[in-house]
């Protein structure tokens, strides 16, 4: 049904009918009964050593080597960096596309404008670097983010659901950045709503001549270091202020539908030969930032491709719901995840859970849209999985639903939904 303007609204069918009553059997037993296997390696830690707490085990390594890398965009069909089965584990190792995608400066002498030390510069990061110029030569830059993967998963077709179990994250070096422009983030000229005369921040806009790669450190770019304090990892934002890390990753993605539209305006064609840019966001995960997506979440996205071709990266070591500056604190991670395939059962948008809440996620260019989604969603949950009326599931959303902004600058928005599970009796 079409929104009361006439644009078109997504369908609130989150899984297919003879589905609807089992899918959270269907993904427990997925997950507990997919035969998996015994992990048999340890995450070591990276240059720059472990900032965080004992890492989980793993069955696969999926290293960030440029082979592996992705910059901006979402192949399909692209050949795996990784083949594992149903139910096993990988630790996937990410770069933030901070210092590393400017062909223009050294990461050396980027990171050096900020006092970072040469022997703290990820080694796979400047191998990245490297290959630059040939990615741009051959029209293999899509967009800002780069991404590792494809990991193909045995078994995965199209109407199946992947379930990515978020296990363990940590840091790979101790810093981080975070940008600001005076028409960055929300303030950003593209952002829909957005009027010619609109005031921006007082924050310069001129950046001084010879600075490198154009940074101006504490005023366009901001370096933060990470550390353990008092037993937990930390953001030193200033000497007088610590903010707790909560570590995810900004995009966890599957290969969208063949010839889809994905864009930030409805009337943007689709790209050529399967390839996205990878700031929107979509019904095929992607760069959704929703800072939630963190150890002890499973998020659940649908399956469009054989394999379903997951890519991982935008990491992040800290990110307020909006994301309004445009950046978070982005920061190279690695991650280990368990990936199962739930068959014949049909996701329609991206979904997650953690131990307290089911998280409804609406997805759209227009932040009302996206509201209006994740609302229809957390309604068709309500109806599919407890039994509610639509009257009651809608009262429910409305007196016991926390919605978030998860972010509201990547052009396509993202609302969350968080229905609390400690409300329904029969699971106290």
């Amino acid at each position: 049904m079409p929104f009361s303007d006439g644009s078109p609204a997504i369908s609130t069918n989150h899984w297919s009918s003879a589905s609807r009553r089992s899918l959270l059997a269907a993904g427990l037993a997925a997950t507990f009964g997919a035969g998996v296997a015994a992990p048999a390696h340890a995450s070591p830690g990276d240059k720059g050593g472990r900032h965080g707490p004992k890492p989980a085990k793993w069955d696969h390594h999926l290293r960030s080597t440029p082979d592996n890398l992705h910059w901006g965009g979402f192949p399909i069909g692209w050949e795996p960096g990784l083949t594992m089965r149903s139910g096993q584990t990988v630790r996937v190792d990410t770069l933030s596309h901070q210092g590393f995608t400017n062909p223009d400066i050294h990461p050396r002498d980027y990171f050096g404008a900020f006092g970072v030390e040469p022997d703290e510069i990820l080694p796979d990061g400047v191998a990245f670097w490297e290959t630059l110029p040939e990615r741009v030569a051959t029209g293999r830059r899509y967009g800002g983010h780069v991404l590792t993967g494809p990991i193909y998963v045995e078994g995965a077709e199209p109407g199946d659901t992947i379930v990515v179990d978020i296990l363990d994250i940590d840091t790979r070096v101790p810093y981080g950045f975070n940008n600001t422009a005076p028409t960055g983030g929300v303030m950003a000229t593209f952002y829909p709503g957005w009027r010619e005369g609109d005031e921006g921040l007082d924050i310069p806009a001129e950046i001084p001549p010879g600075l490198p790669a154009g940074v101006w450190p504490d005023v366009r770019t901001h370096l933060y270091r990470t550390g353990m304090h008092r037993g937990e990892e930390v953001v030193f934002f200033s000497d007088d202020i610590i903010i707790p890390t909560q570590k995810f990753m900004g995009i966890i993605a599957v290969a969208s539908p063949t010839g889809e539209f994905i864009g930030n305006t409805e009337d943007e064609p689709p790209p050529a030969g399967g390839v996205q840019n990878s700031t929107p966001p979509g019904r095929f995960g992607g760069n959704m930032d929703v800072r939630d997506l963190c150890v002890g979440t499973k998020l659940y996205l649908p399956v469009f491709q054989p394999g379903a071709q997951i890519f991982i990266g935008d990491p992040h070591s800290c990110q307020g719901d909006g994301e309004v500056s445009g950046t978070a604190v982005e920061h190279s991670l690695a991650g280990t995840f368990r990936i199962t395939v739930i068959k014949n059962v049909e996701t329609e948008l991206p979904w997650a859970e953690t131990d307290d809440h089911w998280m409804m996620m609406g997805i759209h260019w227009d932040l009302d849209r996206a509201m209006r989604i994740a609302v229809e969603k957390t309604v068709d949950f309500l109806v599919t999985t407890q039994d509610l009326t639509v009257p009651k599931a809608y009262s429910f959303a409305s007196i016991a639903v926390n919605y978030h902004n998860a972010e509201v600058v990547d052009r396509t928005q993202v609302v969350t939904g968080y229905i609390p599970k400690d409300v329904f009796k029969r699971r106290r």
